[in-house]
C-alpha cells in the first residue's frame, strides 16, 4: 500500500507512482492553486502573480479578513467571472489527474483545496472516492474521511468538526486510519516554515485515544514540526508534501511484521 497527499498538480510523478502497480491511497489536495514557494497556480493565472503575493503575504500573517477584502476591492463584480475561469482551472487539472490515474488502481478522498464533486466525478474507473468509509486492503481494514478544517474563507473542501466528528463515528474502530487533516496535536501541526500551528482536529485526536488503530496517516501540513508521533498506541505519520517530495509512502506495520518473523522462526 502506498500513500500520498498533498500532490498539488504533481501529475507527472503521480502517474509514475503510479504506474509501479501496487495500491494506491490519495488522502487529497490533488489541485494547485498556488504553490506559496514560487507563487504558481491557478490562482497565478487567473489573477496574476502580483495578487498572489499579496495573498500570500495575508496567509501568512492568518489575515483571512484581509484577504476577503483583497479579493472584494480588487474585482468587485467581476467575482462571478474569476469564479468561472477558476473552475474551468480545476476542471483542467482534474483532467491532468484522470491521465495521470489511468490504469492504476486504489482509494482517493478530498482535502480542503479539492472540489470534492468535480474530484469524485474525475476519477477513472479503478480508483474509488472514499469518504467517511471503510475498505479492507491487504487484509488490513482502512478508514478514510477527507475534507479540511472551516476557514473564514469556506472553500470547497472544508468541513466543520461537527460533520467531521459524523463521519468518524460512521466508521467505528479501524487499524489503519487516512484523512487529510492532522489530529491536533501542536508539533504535528505546526508549519516550521510559516511559524503558525495550522489547523488539527481535536474530534480526530479523540479518535486516535477512544480507538487506538495501529497507524493514522495524513497530510495538508507540508513543512511539518514533526512527521511521526505517537498517540497512545497509534503511531501517526504525515505522508509528506508531494509536491515537493515526489515520493509516495509505503505503509509497512511493523508490528506484524515483526510476528510474522517470530512464526517462521
Amino acid at each position: 500500500m502506498l500513500l500520498v497527499a498533498d500532490v498539488h498538480g504533481a501529475f507527472a510523478d503521480l502517474a509514475r507512482i503510479a504506474r509501479q502497480g501496487e495500491s494506491l491511497v490519495m488522502l487529497g489536495d490533488f489541485v494547485n492553486f498556488v504553490d506559496y514557494r514560487t507563487n504558481d497556480g491557478i490562482l497565478a493565472d487567473v489573477l496574476g502573480h502580483g495578487f498572489v503575493g499579496e495573498a500570500a503575504k495575508l496567509r501568512a500573517k492568518g489575515d483571512y479578513a484581509g484577504s476577503r477584502r483583497l479579493w472584494r476591492d480588487r474585482f468587485g463584480a467581476g467575482n462571478t467571472r474569476i469564479r468561472e475561469e477558476i473552475r474551468v482551472g480545476v476542471e483542467q487539472q482534474y483532467a491532468q489527474l484522470s491521465s495521470a490515474l489511468r490504469g492504476a488502481r486504489g482509494y482517493a478522498t478530498f482535502g480542503n483545496v479539492d472540489w470534492p464533486s468535480l474530484l469524485e466525478r474525475s476519477l477513472p474507473g479503478g480508483v474509488k472516492y472514499v469518504d467517511g468509509e471503510t475498505f479492507e486492503l491487504e487484509g488490513i481494514v482502512v478508514g478514510l474521511v477527507g475534507g479540511g478544517a472551516p476557514t473564514p474563507l469556506g472553500v470547497p473542501g472544508e468541513v466543520s468538526e461537527v460533520e467531521f466528528a459524523e463521519k468518524l463515528r460512521n466508521l467505528g474502530p479501524v487499524e489503519v486510519l487516512c484523512t487529510h487533516l492532522p489530529p491536533a496535536v501542536p508539533a504535528l501541526r505546526r508549519d516550521v516554515i510559516t511559524g503558525r500551528l495550522e489547523s488539527g482536529s481535536q474530534v480526530l485526536l479523540e479518535y486516535l485515544k477512544r480507538h487506538q488503530p495501529r497507524y493514522h496517516y495524513f497530510g495538508d501540513i507540508h513543512q511539518p514540526q514533526a512527521s511521526r508521533w505517537r498517540v497512545g498506541a497509534t503511531v501517526c505519520v504525515n505522508v509528506g508534501y508531494f509536491r515537493a517530495t515526489r515520493r509516495a509512502v509505503r505503509h509497512v506495520d511493523r508490528a506484524s511484521y515483526a510476528r510474522a518473523n517470530r512464526e517462521r522462526e
